[in-house]
């Protein structure tokens, strides 16, 4: 088993105002539509985990969420990527449930919907709450610096960090890559 947890705000798209973005807004980061689709050849099961206090604050609905997801869905698909599942948080940090990332609660539950144990995922993204969940439940960590503003997430040294979404996906999923390669004559 091969289970991708992606984070979506900043890692599959541009972070809004206050990390919303807006059905209008949201715009894949360069290279995540065929990256998604290089580790799905590679047979990994992606999903994605977000936190979305928006909608615990009354800032948007469920329907403003799903459709930014159909949205993103549509994308993937036109490339020959799919996203498996989405999971979200919708509580307010002043709710302190154990869903909203840095609990590792969500996660959790997205391994134990695909039967992974802790070592067979992988958690990508480049918020710092999305990788120290990862981290608090013995999950492979690895960071992604796609946007010009990106930190270092300072998570220790064996803590994979990629500058691009390819260059992930090649370290992932290098025979994927090779096998969309045309042939050579």
């Amino acid at each position: 088993m091969k289970l991708a947890i992606l984070d979506r705000i900043g890692t599959l798209n541009a972070e809004g105002e206050n990390s919303i973005v807006a059905l209008k807004d949201w715009m894949p980061q360069p290279g995540v539509l065929d990256a998604v689709a290089q580790l799905n050849r590679a047979g990994w099961q992606v999903t994605l985990a977000t936190n979305q206090p928006g909608i615990g604050r009354g800032s948007f609905d469920v329907n403003e969420l799903n459709a930014i997801h159909l949205r993103m869905q549509r994308e993937m698909a036109a490339v020959g990527a799919r996203i498996e599942a989405v999971f979200f948080c919708p509580h307010t940090p002043d709710d302190a449930c154990s869903c909203r990332l840095p609990a590792p609660g969500m996660l959790q539950q997205i391994a134990h919907r695909y039967g992974a144990e802790p070592h067979e995922v992988w958690v990508i993204g480049q918020d710092l709450r999305h990788l120290q969940a990862g981290q608090a439940m013995g999950a492979h960590v690895v960071a992604l610096r796609v946007t010009p503003t990106a930190e270092d997430p300072g998570l220790g040294q064996n803590v994979p960090q990629y500058d691009c979404w390819q260059a992930l996906a090649d370290a992932l999923a290098p025979d994927a890559q090779q096998a969309a390669s045309p042939a050579a004559d």
